[in-house]
């Protein structure tokens, strides 16, 4: 019999000809952190937003503004994407991305280990290639299409590594909501979304969780709305929980709150597993919601930058 787990909503509707949301994993803080580090989780949550915020103010594309606010994230060693990640049982930095925008491309990456900004690289095998998903991209690739390589080390942090020892040695239950992610809509009214993450701590070399799978950790479609997923993985490939949501939202008519619940409760709470997601409609409709214990996220309500730590 599964667990009961409870459903955890904000949510908001903004005034603004364009919305933004941002999320950066459904679990807790990394232990293992200062507590000086500790104390900058929302000052990191608020970068990233006010990066994505200024592109929409500026009248670019929903694109463009998740692309700039996860790539924030991603260079924020506090949150589990880029810099900073969890590390594999062998002690590296394997991380993942995808972007989706509304008009139905995509594109996304698996097991970089020297992309500075996998969400970069994610956007361009949807905008520079015929593909949607790369597993390991050459670096050649990489560069030439402009892209930044750093060695893996970079990638790498003290924190981690004492975190991934003390799973090692049984002292630490690994987490497994570690992601970062953003939806917007512009002023055009398109939507986009884009996650990215270092995966679990201690995962299998190669693992893939949801993250690169479109449908299953991101979704977009104009005129219905955005998803960008956190948590247990592999659950939310199973469910395809960012299509899911959309889904509901476009064959049943739902509500973007009355499709969020549905799906937890069909697809995670009955499957004894948790994590979180954010969302936008084509109103500017915002939602946060999650079933396990905490989730970083920020979003703005009425002149306030919201940030939840």
């Amino acid at each position: 019999m599964s667990r009961e787990l409870r459903l955890t909503s904000h949510r908001t509707r903004t005034e603004r000809p364009y919305a933004l949301v941002l999320h950066a994993g459904a679990g807790g803080r990394v232990e293992e952190l200062s507590l000086e580090d500790q104390a900058n989780y929302g000052a990191g949550l608020r970068r990233a937003y006010e990066a994505g915020e200024r592109v929409l103010e500026s009248g670019g594309t929903a694109e463009e503004a998740v692309c700039a606010t996860v790539a924030v994230l991603e260079d924020t060693p506090l949150f589990n994407a880029g810099r900073g990640a969890a590390l594999t049982a062998s002690g590296r930095a394997e991380l993942d991305a995808s972007v989706m925008t509304g008009d139905g491309r995509a594109g996304a990456v698996a097991v970089t280990t020297r992309i500075k900004n996998p969400v970069y690289a994610a956007q361009k095998v949807m905008s520079e290639s015929d593909h949607v998903l790369l597993v390991a991209p050459p670096e050649e690739l990489a560069v030439s299409w402009g892209l930044e390589l750093v060695e893996p080390e970079y990638f790498v942090t003290e924190a981690r590594l004492k975190q991934l020892e003390n799973v090692q040695a049984r002292q630490l239950e690994a987490s497994r909501h570690g992601t970062v992610g953003a939806v917007a809509l512009d002023r055009a009214g398109r939507i986009a979304a884009a996650t990215s993450t270092g995966g679990m701590v201690n995962q299998a070399d190669g693992r893939v969780g949801d993250t690169p799978i479109i449908g299953a950790g991101t979704y977009a479609r104009d005129g219905i709305g955005g998803v960008s997923c956190t948590g247990e993985g592999e659950a939310f490939i199973r469910g395809v929980v960012a299509h899911d949501i959309v889904s509901r939202m476009r064959y049943l008519g739902q509500s973007l709150e009355g499709a969020v619940s549905a799906t937890f409760d069909h697809e995670l709470t009955s499957r004894d597993a948790s994590g979180g997601i954010i969302a936008i409609d084509h109103e500017r409709n915002v939602i946060i919601a999650h079933n396990s214990p905490a989730m970083f996220a920020a979003y703005r309500d009425g002149n306030d930058i919201v940030t939840l730590t």
